[in-house]
């Protein structure tokens, strides 16, 4: 299946969210997504403490390194495509991490209100 148009919540050219470490559905540094994407990792957030235990809680342990994968494990203040439903359900329990909406993609958008991203946003001049 063809990528998705690479553009944010703006409609402008979607900047990368993370090569270090390697962030995104296809591992390119962008939260770019696809059909193949049913989770839809289209929000770039720089995760907390508070989201990392809230996630590993819900059964997704974002922090623990997977070297058979290639995941060193994520720790406070790495930026990471979240899905888009696991920020929302984060949100909705006092977890939720900060957002870069220009490097967040413009389907995040059929998930989360962008009122509420920008509540969260870290890059709204």
């Amino acid at each position: 299946m063809p990528m998705a148009p690479s553009l944010n919540v703006f409609g402008e050219k979607l900047v990368s969210c993370s090569e270090a470490p390697m962030t995104g559905f296809f591992r390119d540094g962008c939260c770019n997504t696809s059909d193949q994407d049913a989770a839809s990792h289209t929000i770039c957030a720089g995760v907390t403490a508070e989201f990392l235990a809230f996630s590993k809680g819900n059964g997704n342990d974002l922090s623990t390194p997977r070297p058979e994968y290639g995941f060193a494990g994520l720790k406070p203040g790495d930026s990471w495509c979240l899905c888009a439903s696991r920020w929302l359900e984060a949100h909705e329990n006092g977890a939720a991490p900060h957002i870069h909406l220009t490097r967040t993609h413009q389907l995040a958008l059929e998930i989360v209100p962008i009122e509420t991203m920008k509540a969260f946003a870290v890059d709204l001049n």
